[in-house]
């Protein structure tokens, strides 16, 4: 299944500038960041909760970001 992550990708650039630099606060690599909003590679829930603190986003956000399709 297939999700649509561009509101979440855009406020990684508001918040963040890059994905690289996202990439880095989450401990991540670019290049993993980058599969997992191409929907390549699934989102695990402790990422979930890591980018919600990150990006300042409230638990009701989730749905709007991490499973809009």
């Amino acid at each position: 299944m297939s999700f649509n992550y561009s509101k979440l990708l855009g406020r990684i650039v508001e918040r963040y500038g890059t994905q690289y630099n996202f990439a880095q606060a989450m401990g991540m690599s670019e290049h993993s960041l980058s599969g997992k909003l191409n929907n390549k590679v699934p989102w695990k829930t402790t990422e979930i909760v890591k980018m919600t603190e990150l990006l300042d986003l409230k638990t009701s956000d989730i749905p709007s970001y991490f499973f809009a399709k």
